[in-house]
């Protein structure tokens, strides 16, 4: 995969070396745009996500024991979309990480459409987002997520 790198200001994601998979790093100034940078940086590599059009919004709500499940689950979700339905996403707000008794909930919605190979450019598939290497750090500027994707 060709390396990319997509920011605005300190926030964005990058794609780092990794020798059979992709290895992605997201930052966000809050954990909920660190989570948005992650699901943008999964639907980057199966499509270029600005030839995607919003046409199709989703609300989604994950619940998890930690923040790791909690990203674990939410680009799972994703990438679950995908599979079933053909949906790739190109607008992502997470509104809410909350804790309520000892869970994470977040809050979001997801604007896309349906893959189409006539307008979309059909990338690499992502069969799952695994626990194998992950780290969710929170630094005093904001936070920095880091997840390998199997390709």
């Amino acid at each position: 995969m060709q390396t990319e790198e997509s920011t605005r200001g300190r926030a964005g994601y990058r794609f780092l070396d990794h020798t059979a998979d992709v290895y992605v790093e997201a930052r966000g100034a809050s954990l909920e745009e660190a989570f948005e940078y992650a699901a943008l940086a999964t639907m980057e590599v199966m499509t270029d996500t600005g030839k995607v059009a919003p046409a199709i919004e989703r609300s989604i709500e994950i619940e998890a024991e930690d923040r790791g499940s909690l990203l674990y689950k939410w680009l799972e979700e994703l990438i679950a979309e995908f599979d079933i339905s053909g949906v790739v996403y190109s607008r992502f707000h997470v509104t809410g990480i909350e804790e309520a008794e000892g869970t994470l909930r977040l809050k979001a919605v997801a604007a896309g459409e349906e893959l189409d190979p006539e307008r979309h450019d059909q990338r690499t598939g992502v069969k799952a987002v695994t626990y194998h290497m992950m780290e969710v750090e929170e630094q005093g500027d904001g936070y920095t997520l880091r997840f390998v994707l199997d390709v």
